[in-house]
């Protein structure tokens, strides 16, 4: 286990400036855990003692409203963090929406409290996460701009670029309801794209032909 641990820390670019002093020392702080596939790691509003890396499998954040619904936020890949940081003066994090696991995943996972005795308040891998923070910060900009800004056509565009092998995997009714549109919009706006020579579709798949034209697309709508 600590052999598996210490290769899972030198392979995360979040922990790749430690000596080998402190990566031994983060090790006896680290463990592993294993959720199954729709599991819950934790509600919005939870206080967590831990800071937690997804190393194998995909989670997703979402809220729930007012009648129940689920509100789609963003996926979490694979050697990103799962926690969301806000403040560096509390020895607990609070997480601000829901997260469950799309598929089988495999998480790292670090006691905060003496990682931050020991790292963060010793101004160890402050950038590291100041950088994570701002990776977080542009998720929920894309959010902002999808659900307040974007119009359809936007929405698809954003997804298109930033993230075409989740669009790819999920079948288009997924999609239509994950970007808060129609099925039969999304349809129209597929159609739009391929007849402008943005994409080719080949058996169900979406290609990116032009992707300049493409980003132009969504970024347009951004300065207006």
């Amino acid at each position: 286990m600590r052999i598996e641990i210490k290769n899972i820390i030198h392979s995360l670019e979040f922990f790749s400036n430690l000596n080998e002093e402190k990566v031994e020392r983060l090790i006896s702080i680290s463990s592993l855990k294993s959720y199954g596939k729709e599991g819950l790691l934790y509600y919005e509003k939870t206080l967590s003692d831990k800071l937690l890396f997804l190393i194998e499998g995909l989670a997703k954040a979402y809220k729930i409203d007012k009648h129940d619904n689920e509100i789609f936020l963003h996926y979490i890949y694979k050697n990103h963090m799962l926690s969301e940081v806000s403040s560096l003066q509390h020895n607990h994090l609070t997480t601000y929406s829901n997260i469950s696991f799309v598929e089988d995943s495999y998480l790292l996972s670090i006691d905060y409290t003496t990682f931050k005795r020991e790292f963060l308040d010793k101004n160890i891998l402050c950038f590291e996460l100041a950088n994570e923070v701002i990776r977080q910060s542009k998720l929920l900009q894309n959010l902002v701009n999808r659900e307040f800004i974007f119009d359809s056509v936007s929405k698809v565009a954003m997804m298109l670029s930033t993230d075409l092998k989740m669009f790819n995997r999920l079948k288009r009714y997924d999609v239509s309801l994950m970007l808060h549109i129609q099925p039969s919009t999304l349809s129209r706006v597929l159609s739009r794209l391929k007849r402008d020579a943005i994409i080719e579709i080949n058996r169900g798949e979406v290609i990116i032909v032009n992707k300049k034209k493409l980003i132009e697309i969504y970024e347009g709508q951004e300065d207006e």
